[in-house]
């Protein structure tokens, strides 16, 4: 079910999801999308030509609108001042290299308010307002629990480890634009590196060629090394769970740190999402460890208790808690009290792409 209040809107908000591989332009009016996603080649290495690619990707949008766009707002990687619309030095778009009046640009050339924001903060929008929040949040009420979760950490896990936070519906950008950034927490299997290096793409490959001894030019994609985990496909099964289960340890410190700080659901999406069932069992492992202390006893690592949402159980006891009446001091007045403090992680059943998309069409509506 989608946000009752976008749905009635009828203005017409053009959007692009910018990956290092892959621009996706779009069109969303009343919370839906109406044409068909158009993917073209970023052309990352040269900005006069990537520049032109945005250019073409929005007026191919605009081509199939019956009526005229009240908006652009699309998601870009950063550094940026996205307030500004002004992009920086980015690693998987090296032609920006300097600084980019990029959402200036834009609103020169179509005459319409153009809004630019993180893909991590616009997919936790997207799934705060329309996807997984929600969807949780109506599970809670069925069950005649009082709780309502109002912080959403969104992941998406692919090319790199996107971070995004929204809370009540407002993404936490930060005052440098940088709010989010966990690809750069500390990688606790590497110390000397950031989380990326096992949380991406290229990061599995790297690992499996390491664990496999193979040359990295040798290994195939993670689907491949996926595959081969599952035992649907030949290869070094051992190096493969290996691999999972080291990106479930990096996975698990960080969102450790990004809990305790933030203290929100986590959802996660893109196309690593789909290892899921490999890498869980060690994230889960790493929130659930604990902490020495120096009288030699012991602490959780975690304030909170953490469920895996892709488990009937542990959904159940998140949806359900502990509800207890309490007796207000000095009073025959009863509250109703949840002690018992908690999240979850599960894993979203919406389209990444889809979601930031939808992320970007209500930031730019509450903007208008």
């Amino acid at each position: 079910m989608l946000n009752s209040n976008f749905e009635t809107d009828h203005r017409i908000v053009m959007t692009l999801d910018a990956g290092g591989t892959n621009f996706i332009f779009s069109a969303i009016k009343a919370a839906t999308q109406i044409v068909k996603p158009i993917r073209l080649n970023p052309n990352a290495n040269h900005l006069k030509k990537c520049l032109e690619t945005i250019i073409e990707g929005f007026e191919k949008v605009k081509e199939l609108l019956k009526e005229k766009p009240s908006a652009i707002s699309f998601a870009f990687p950063g550094p940026a001042d996205y307030s500004k619309g002004i992009i920086g030095d980015l690693q998987n778009l090296p032609a920006f290299k300097g600084g980019v009046a990029l959402g200036p640009m834009l609103e020169e050339h179509f005459g319409i308010p153009v809004f630019i924001n993180n893909d991590g903060n616009l997919y936790a929008l997207g799934e705060s307002l329309f996807g997984f929040l929600p969807k949780i949040n109506r599970q809670i009420k069925k069950t005649g629990s009082i709780k309502q979760f109002k912080n959403l950490i969104g992941i998406t896990l692919g090319t790199g480890f996107g971070v995004g936070l929204s809370c009540n519906n407002q993404i936490i950008k930060g005052d440098n634009s940088t709010g989010g950034e966990g690809w750069l927490l500390r990688n606790i299997l590497k110390p000397d590196y950031h989380v990326e290096e096992h949380l991406s793409r290229e990061g599995i490959r790297r690992v499996f060629a390491e664990k496999s001894n193979l040359a990295l030019k040798d290994v195939g994609v993670p689907q491949e090394i996926y595959n081969i985990a599952i035992g649907s496909k030949e290869g070094n099964k051992k190096a493969a769970l290996e691999t999972f289960y080291d990106f479930g340890v990096v996975l698990g410190e960080a969102l450790a740190n990004i809990i305790t700080l933030f203290d929100g659901l986590v959802v996660i999406g893109g196309g690593v999402s789909g290892a899921y069932n490999l890498f869980a069992p060690a994230m889960f492992e790493q929130l659930e460890s604990k902490f020495l202390l120096n009288n030699g006893g012991i602490m959780d690592r975690l304030a909170v208790k953490v469920f895996n949402l892709e488990d009937q159980i542990g959904l159940s006891r998140l949806l359900k808690g502990q509800q207890i009446e309490l007796l207000v001091p000095n009073t025959n007045k009863k509250v109703i009290y949840d002690p018992f403090i908690r999240s979850g992680i599960g894993v979203s059943k919406n389209n990444t792409s889809y979601m930031i998309a939808l992320g970007s069409y209500a930031f730019a509506l509450k903007r208008l």
